[in-house]
């Protein structure tokens, strides 16, 4: 009776120790800490890996350490010239100082969301419709830098921002594809003005010289007719009479001349 007593208590024992065992030796991911609490007391972070816990006394927070990606839902905002918007962003962070995550700041996760959305809001409200559509940069950077301000303190570390969508009433969006369809109507008016500009100009300065050589003025005239003709495959018929052109022949011989001296 002694005998089985004793191997009762043996294995009492080791049932003992393997429990202590399993509660005291936690095992840690590679990307996670562990915040251990001792009776309440941030004792420090430990990990990764195995760490000892003394059981029923010490209690882990495990945080982890990877880069976090938040949506930030949609929000409907009204710009500084009234116009309602609605933009949406995702916010890339990571913690950095896991006691500071755990202790200065409850539920990180969702505290980091409230402040985009809230940030965001105000950007937004303080700008143009213009300066939403064309500066999403800028937007990006003034937002990482008010979480950058407010997350610090709390061991969070916001690596990126990303405005991801503006959308705007269908209204709007037809009311700006009519702006868009009259100012390139208007740039075309003016680029046609001005090629008329121009082409006036060389056809009075050819015209002045015309009228000081005739001679030119036929040969031009011909040049003109031989173009048509080999273009079409036409065959031109041209009155030639002293009535119409005195000069053509005296012309027509002098451009013979000057193409077989070249």
């Amino acid at each position: 009776m002694a005998l089985i007593a004793d191997v009762v208590g043996v294995v009492f024992a080791l049932i003992i120790v393997i429990i202590f065992l399993s509660l005291a030796f936690k095992v840690v991911k590679q990307w996670e800490k562990a915040v251990v609490l001792r009776l309440g007391r941030v004792l420090g972070a430990k990990g990764p890996g195995i760490i000892f816990l003394i059981p029923f006394v010490d209690r882990p927070l495990k945080v982890d350490m990877r880069i976090v990606t938040v949506d930030v839902p949609a929000q409907t905002i009204v710009t500084r010239d009234n116009v309602t918007v609605t933009i949406d962003a995702v916010v890339y962070y990571k913690v950095v100082d896991p006691v500071r995550a755990v202790s200065a700041v409850y539920n990180y996760n969702v505290a980091v969301l409230n402040i985009a959305q809230t940030s965001l809001r105000d950007i937004v409200g303080m700008m143009e419709l213009d300066e939403v559509l064309s500066k999403r940069e800028e937007i990006n950077r003034r937002l990482q830098e008010i979480l950058d301000s407010v997350t610090e303190p709390w061991g969070i570390k916001v690596t990126a921002v990303t405005v991801r969508d503006v959308k705007l009433s269908p209204e709007l969006l037809t009311a700006m594809a009519k702006q868009a369809e009259a100012e390139r109507l208007r740039r075309s008016k003016i680029i046609l003005a001005e090629g008329e500009r121009q082409s006036s100009t060389i056809l009075a300065e050819a015209s002045k010289s015309y009228s000081s050589n005739p001679i030119a003025l036929q040969l031009r005239f011909i040049e003109v007719l031989s173009d048509i003709s080999q273009k079409g495959n036409l065959i031109m018929v041209v009155p030639a009479g002293n009535e119409l052109y005195p000069t053509v022949s005296t012309a027509l011989s002098t451009y013979v001349r000057t193409k077989e001296a070249k």
